[in-house]
């Protein structure tokens, strides 16, 4: 009767050592998807500030790419009216005897 206890003994503490060593296993996991979770939160809440970045770039984008168009057409009107007036300042020489 003393080897059925002991053996008993030794079958629930081998058990309890399965169940102790599942239960570490059980709480790394835990603690792994947990950090998971939270870096995955940490990269959406990134990946949420690039699209806003974006967003803020492509509007700035757009007023620059407004503003040289608009420089561009002042530098031709500008162009323009020079050569005018080179032609009518040549046209006054030519008929002051220049």
């Amino acid at each position: 009767m003393a080897d059925v206890d002991c053996m008993e003994k030794t079958s629930l503490a081998d058990a309890v050592k399965r169940l102790d060593k599942a239960v570490g296993n059980l709480e790394a996991a835990v603690q792994r998807r947990l950090d998971a979770d939270r870096s995955l939160n940490a990269l959406q809440d990134d990946l949420q500030r690039l699209g806003e970045d974006r967003s803020q770039l492509a509007a700035s984008l757009d007023e620059s790419e407004a503003r040289a168009s608009r420089l561009e057409e002042a530098n031709r009107d500008v162009s323009r009216r020079l050569v005018s007036a080179m032609e009518t300042i040549r046209s006054v020489l030519d008929a002051h005897g220049g």
